[in-house]
């Protein structure tokens, strides 16, 4: 009798939900479906995706029972003995980006030490940076931070042992300016103390994590990473709005439900399917551009010489990058300026792109309040068929990519890719090395306009990735490329844990489609 443990991996964002069944055991994924996220109780949402994933099932034995098929999802995934009873009272695991995600401000000492430490981690946490600072906070810093809207402030400043002037200083401003978020400190662990007592004495909800920046030339992002992962789950997405009181699925809240922002699920799970080989991921979406990437194993734990060449800010296994002006939708005008300033197309092109552009309306769906059985409610079918929104959410990838000029869309998609690749993996300042990813194993494309786009349009957006030897980057020498055109990748973060490397790997892979072929 074959054993099974099912988890439903929920991803709530601000326009879609997202749902993927999957056996724990196995790694495999049982089905897929999505439903417009339904405000303001986005749990209504939830079940309508979990239900929708139970009437497939059913359906596909049904037609099993009568000789019409092997028991198919509509993913494809062969499943035999699944009811609808079994999915309901499967345990349901969330993340969410929903309510614009997780806002974060980064406050630090040195603009380009731990101020940048603290950017590029909280990042890789799944924020949303809002703000930066460096320095010694002063009236008109303090109200540029509260304009921002910070849901989290991260506090960074000094290598451990050195000058904790500053810190404790900008640590005084913040709890005197009685902002009403908490505060991850991530800074001198000899001035952690004082810093975090002139923060509490004045009401502020502070967690000490270790220094981010320990020593120039290590940057050290797991305990702040974690400690904003907790702090989130703890203080912000109660906060959110997103549901309402009493409500429940399962017996839990939304609150209770979330485990982790939906960017840092998403980097979790790239970890995973780049198994020690090294990725380069990028996501387009309709407002911004999203780069993971994962340096090989072999070499990251390499540094440069000290001198000329040392990163100030170090480097770390994993980074995310969010590039908010490029976008395929909202973010195109973006596109297409910073194409020009990058040479990558002439004046007169960048005229009738730019007009394209700015013609682009937003036409992301309405989140709905009713989650009806049926009502908006998809389960996403073969590969390539992922639903007309793929993503959706933060990025705001919806229907309309298929409405607009193909061949310009896919212009913009091409452009998006190159610019915010060279921007992640180009040296952080001059005399730098660029990030090493010249030898990672796979590049992964991501996005609606990938995930709806046949092999010539996805050869047409990635291809010229792999030659932009111009672009002050290292490209991959030898890289496959593939698509990810069934979104498990966040399903993969949310489960580590809790599967074995094996099935951890084959859940991480499983929306995967060959791209095109490197020219090399």
């Amino acid at each position: 009798m074959t054993v099974r443990e099912l988890v439903l991996c929920v991803d709530v964002g601000s326009t879609f939900t997202k749902g993927v069944l999957v056996d724990v055991v196995s790694g495999e994924v049982l089905g897929t479906g999505q439903h417009p996220t339904t405000l303001p109780d986005v749990v209504v949402g939830i079940a309508a995706v979990r239900d929708a994933i139970a009437r497939a099932l059913i359906g596909a034995a049904a037609k099993a029972d009568r000789g019409l098929g092997e028991g198919q999802v509509a993913d494809g995934v062969r499943v035999a003995g699944i009811g609808a009873a079994e999915v309901e009272a499967a345990e349901i695991v969330a993340c969410s980006s929903a309510g614009g995600g997780l806002r974060l401000a980064v406050v630090g000492h040195e603009r380009l030490v731990t101020a940048e430490a603290g950017q590029r981690v909280a990042l890789s946490a799944g924020g949303r940076v809002v703000h930066l600072s460096s320095g010694p906070l002063d009236a008109a810093a303090v109200e540029s931070l509260r304009a921002a809207r910070p849901d989290l402030i991260l506090l960074t400043g000094g290598t451990d042992g050195g000058n904790a002037d500053v810190v404790v200083h900008n640590a005084r401003r913040l709890g005197i300016a009685r902002l009403p978020v908490p505060v991850v400190l991530a800074c001198n662990r000899d001035a952690a103390d004082a810093a975090a007592h002139e923060l509490r004495r004045r009401g502020r909800t502070v967690t000490i994590a270790g220094n981010v920046l320990p020593r120039i030339g290590t940057l050290e992002p797991g305990p702040a990473r974690e400690a904003i992962r907790q702090a989130f789950l703890r203080h912000v997405i109660g906060g959110k709005g997103l549901s309402r009181k009493g409500s429940r699925i399962n017996g839990r809240s939304f609150a209770q439900l979330v485990s982790a922002p939906t960017p840092d699920a998403v980097l979790t799970g790239v970890e995973v399917l780049a198994g020690g080989r090294g990725l380069l991921m990028v996501d387009v979406g309709g407002a911004t551009t999203d780069v993971y990437s994962v340096v090989p194993a072999e070499e990251a734990g390499e540094r440069p010489e000290t001198g000329a060449g040392q990163w100030a800010a170090g480097d770390w296994f994993s980074a995310r990058t969010v590039e908010g002006d490029l976008g395929v939708r909202s973010g195109a005008v973006g596109v297409v300026e910073a194409a020009l300033a990058e040479g990558l197309i002439e004046l007169e092109q960048a005229q009738e792109l730019r007009q394209y552009a700015l013609g682009l309306v937003e036409e992301a769906p309405a989140p709905s309040s009713s989650g009806q059985p049926g009502d908006g409610v998809q389960v996403w079918e073969s590969p390539g068929q992922v639903g007309q929104s793929g993503r959706g959410d933060s990025d705001q990838q919806s229907g309309s990519l298929g409405r607009g000029d193909q061949a310009l869309d896919r212009q913009l998609a091409q452009l998006a890719v190159l610019i915010a690749v060279r921007r992640h993996g180009r040296p952080t300042r001059p005399g730098s090395p660029p990030r090493p990813l010249r030898r990672i194993g796979l590049v992964v494309g991501s996005g609606g306009v990938l995930r709806h786009a046949d092999t010539k349009g996805r050869t047409d957006v990635l291809k010229p990735l792999f030659a932009d030897h111009a672009g002050g980057w290292a490209v991959p020498e030898k890289a496959t490329a593939a698509v990810d055109v069934r979104y498990t990748l966040f399903a993969a973060g949310l489960l580590h844990d809790r599967l074995s490397p094996e099935a951890a790997r084959r859940l991480a892979s499983a929306g995967l489609h060959p791209g095109p072929e490197h020219p090399g």
